[in-house]
């Protein structure tokens, strides 16, 4: 398998990853203009597995480290595949909850209030998880939390800067809003659960016998299976609009299609990269600089899709401090590995 030795290699495969996972819900705005969100995910779903599939037998067969992932297979364990199949179970229901976020409130709410969540909540996870797993300090545990605790802060002004907007737009504030919280709860926990399948050689906290891109394999496997559970009742109970049928899906275009398994490709590119970095970085480091995706979204959803035009004045600046905050937090997180 292919891994990364060097921190810095492994930061920048990190950022690599907060920037793949700040891009892919682009794919669902492209797409939920003539398509509803239920709809996208499953194309979603099938980039992610197909690209997870492709990293396995490719990264994850050549490299001088370790074993070749069909051997990988071939020696693990029942527990360590459980593990990292939870992890995907438990994320994919975050993530659904999340794009309902995204349909409901937009990017500049879902991925800051959801991100920023699952961000803080998985740092503070992965943190303990090296504690207890290995009884040491992975690093600057007073820089680590002092960036968690400024992205708390730009949270709280990514939802004063909200309340501003659902003033003057009249949207769904308080669906939007719990989507968001529930969406990010359940995504906090899933990075720990997959680590947690690994082999201890390759990544502090790891207590299982996969080799980490093997255990990402595993980790789309389990979303996959619970898409096909979940995603029908996310089309019978929607959060907005009409129920959805499953014939609809077939009256979708190509380029429809194509749009979300796209969004799936983008999402395991950046799952892909955080897994190889995951040992030279630690698992609190890399899951804390690869979840900064909430700084990408607030980009996208401000600056490209114009989702605060409409706000009041001072709205701004709101947005303005949230993001510096997001910054700051980033670089005493990374600082706190050094």
């Amino acid at each position: 398998m292919v891994t990364i030795h060097s921190y810095p290699i492994a930061v920048l495969l990190c950022t690599m990853t907060m920037i793949c996972w700040g891009s892919w819900a682009n794919t669902q705005k492209l797409a939920t203009r003539t398509w509803r969100f239920e709809l996208f995910y499953w194309d979603f779903i099938v980039g992610l597995v197909l690209t997870s599939l492709l990293a396995a037998f490719t990264l994850g067969t050549f490299g001088p480290t370790g074993r070749p992932f069909l051997e990988d297979l071939a020696q693990s364990d029942l527990t360590s595949i459980g593990w990292a199949l939870l992890g995907g179970a438990v994320w994919n229901l975050g993530n659904l909850l999340l794009v309902a976020a995204i349909a409901v409130a937009g990017m500049a709410i879902g991925f800051p209030i959801g991100g920023g969540i699952a961000w803080v909540l998985g740092i503070v996870l992965s943190f303990l998880l090296v504690i207890l797993q290995d009884k040491t300090n992975p690093g600057n545990s007073y820089l680590l939390f002092a960036g968690v605790a400024v992205i708390v802060l730009a949270i709280y002004l990514s939802m004063k800067a909200y309340s501003q907007l659902a003033s003057v737009a009249k949207r769904a504030s308080a669906k939007g809003i719990i989507l968001s919280i529930a969406a990010g709860l359940f995504i906090a926990f899933f990075y720990s659960l997959v680590v947690k399948s690994i082999d201890p050689v390759y990544v502090s906290g790891g207590s299982g016998t996969l080799m980490p891109l093997t255990a990402a394999f595993f980790f789309t496997v389990g979303a996959f299976v619970t898409t096909i559970l979940l995603n029908p009742i996310f089309m019978k109970k929607p959060v907005e609009g009409s129920p959805v049928l499953m014939a609809d899906y077939w009256k979708g275009s190509w380029g429809t299609h194509l749009t979300g398994v796209l969004g799936g490709v983008i999402w395991s590119v950046g799952i892909t990269c955080s897994f190889v970095a995951v040992g030279a970085a630690g698992p609190a480091v890399s899951y804390a600089l690869s979840n900064a995706a909430p700084v990408v979204a607030i980009l996208w959803g401000v600056l490209v899709w114009k989702e605060f035009a409409r706000a009041p004045r001072g709205t701004g600046r709101l947005l303005g401090a949230m993001f510096v905050c997001f910054l700051i937090g980033l670089v005493l997180i990374t600082y706190s590995r050094i």
